[in-house]
């Protein structure tokens, strides 16, 4: 639009002025009656404000306070675009996007703060949260399943911030994963073995690596039969199988009252006959109660998170038991994480956008005041890229498979032979 911000501004407040609500409200389903309604009223504006608007720029402001109502505005075109992944607003003139793995600023715009911030707390009132002064942060699930955080002034210093994870609305599977050359098909056959044999199993990595979309394609591999329980702060998570039970963590409400956390849900878990618990991503203390679990018949189960690699994965599950505020000897802590986790998959957004699947671990034993790790897979990359800039490497796989834990639970489970097909050990 060819207009100055200060005449924005005062058609907006004009027309929030001029609307009537009741007649909005019955007109918000139908997006085509809003944006003639938002015409009539910018009309009347123009004219009490005796300001020139020629028909586009009246068209194009028109669109933009209807999709304000609907509760988007500039954001609209965006959650739209099935390519995006994400969109970051870093206050109201700087919109960026994720696209196949890389970020770029968009030509979006909002008037101002005040839109901005008027705009994130509708975003927010629709999932039912609060956004102002005494709770100016704010994590979401919307109704599509998208995830949402909203931080305003003070806490964002530069103006609202908004940050959306659309949820994807297709599912991945490790055969999309190997096409995108996320992973070698060695890699994935063991992979779907050990979901199979009901193997415990970590995905490290780091913010949008993968590690809910790997998680989300292995589970297509779990046997029907059996009874999912998953957790989750938002729920991102989509199991394709029939029988699951889904659970939420809640937030304190305006009463500090009612908060439902994560660790509460594990608890709760256990009581209601899980064949396998699976924790969107562990962040604290909660991670005690997921070994234990682990560590009392329900083996299979898996969980994700945040680590640069499997060796920090290992440390990080360390502090987040400590956490609990049990006063749990270190060494019965390492004894604890070395007998429930049997797998540590590290997965990494590499510099060029791509994902790749960089190590699948095997965890060992203890040494000392270490737990071991193996590597079974590792992906090695090369100094050089190709002709489309993308990272050059190789999937690499270690001939450790025979020792792996994957390998003992798979003769249990009567898949061993198809272990051995799948890496011609026969």
């Amino acid at each position: 639009m060819d207009i100055s911000i200060e005449i924005q501004e005062a058609l907006r407040d004009g027309v929030l002025q001029n609307i009537e609500i009741n007649t909005i409200e019955t007109l918000v389903d139908d997006r085509n009656q809003l944006l003639a309604e938002m015409n009539r009223v910018l009309e009347r504006v123009v004219e009490q404000l005796n300001i020139y608007l020629n028909s586009q720029n009246q068209n194009s402001f028109a669109e933009m306070m209807a999709d304000e109502i609907l509760g988007y505005g500039p954001l609209r075109p965006l959650l739209e675009d099935e390519t995006v992944s994400d969109i970051l607003v870093n206050g109201p003139e700087n919109i960026y996007i994720e696209r196949a793995g890389k970020l770029e600023l968009t030509k979006c715009r909002f008037i101002n703060n005040n839109q901005l911030t008027d705009i994130a707390k509708r975003l927010v009132q629709k999932v039912g949260r609060r956004l102002d002064e005494g709770r100016p942060l704010v994590d979401a699930r919307l109704h599509d399943g998208s995830r949402l955080n909203v931080a305003i002034p003070p806490i964002a210093l530069d103006g609202t911030s908004i940050s959306i994870r659309k949820f994807g609305k297709s599912n991945i599977e490790l055969s999309d994963l190997i096409r995108m050359n996320a992973m070698s098909g060695q890699m994935a056959n063991f992979l779907i073995i050990a979901a199979r044999c009901r193997v415990n199993i970590i995905i490290s990595g780091g913010t949008g690596s993968g590690k809910t979309t790997l998680l989300n394609a292995l589970s297509k591999y779990i046997d029907p039969s059996e009874r999912i329980i998953t957790m989750e702060d938002a729920a991102e998570l989509r199991m394709m199988q029939p029988h699951v039970l889904r659970m939420e963590t809640r937030l304190a409400g305006v009463e500090n009252t009612g908060q439902i956390t994560m660790r509460a849900l594990l608890i709760n878990s256990l009581r209601m006959r899980p064949d396998r618990i699976i924790v969107g991503e562990c962040r604290g203390e909660e991670s005690f109660e997921m070994l234990q679990a682990m560590n009392t018949g329900h083996d299979g189960s898996m969980s994700t998170l945040h680590a640069n690699n499997p060796r920090d994965a290992i440390s990080r599950l360390e502090n987040m038991v400590m956490m609990a505020g049990m006063n749990i000897p270190m060494e019965s802590i390492r004894r604890n994480i070395v007998s429930a986790i049997n797998i540590v998959i590290q997965v990494s957004r590499l510099n060029d956008g791509s994902r790749k699947v960089m190590n699948i671990s095997e965890v060992m034993g203890i040494e000392g005041d270490r737990v071991i790790l193996q590597d079974i897979f590792t992906f090695q990359s090369q100094s050089d890229r190709d002709e489309n800039g993308k990272i050059k490497g190789e999937f690499i796989n270690h001939g450790l498979l025979m020792r792996s834990t994957v390998m003992r639970n798979a003769v249990m489970f009567n898949v061993s032979d198809d272990l051995k097909h799948i890496f011609g050990m026969e």
